[in-house]
């Protein structure tokens, strides 16, 4: 398993226009499920899925083209974890802390997860 917590980026999802306009602060948590037997015995990164490229990739994401939602976020983000097909399952957790909420909360996230079989 690999664990990747806390990549921030901004992004402009949202459904309001000043979500859009302004941008605000993104905050992924993913988990890869993955046979890493081949690493630690080879101790190559090529063995394994390189979490500074694949939060690269992420970022990418939270950074591009803008969203309504941040399911549909997440789902685009899932993708980005899939596509390594050593990846058996993956879960992102796509957190909105600055939501525009007119009461005091500490964060609103969505989390998905899949799996290939």
């Amino acid at each position: 398993m690999i664990k990747l917590s806390g990549l921030r980026a901004k992004g402009h999802h949202g459904v309001y226009d000043f979500e859009r306009a302004e941008g605000q602060d993104f905050v992924v948590d993913v988990v890869l499920e993955l046979d890493l037997a081949k690493a630690t015995e080879t101790d190559d990164v090529a063995d394994t899925v390189h979490y500074g490229e694949l939060a690269t990739a992420l970022v990418a994401v939270i950074t591009g083209e803008p969203v309504n939602l941040i399911e549909t976020l997440a789902g685009r983000l899932l993708d980005v974890c899939l596509a390594d097909q050593r990846v058996e399952a993956a879960e992102v957790t796509v957190h909105k802390p600055q939501a525009p909420i007119p009461h005091d909360f500490v964060d609103v996230a969505v989390t998905l997860r899949k799996s290939r079989s």
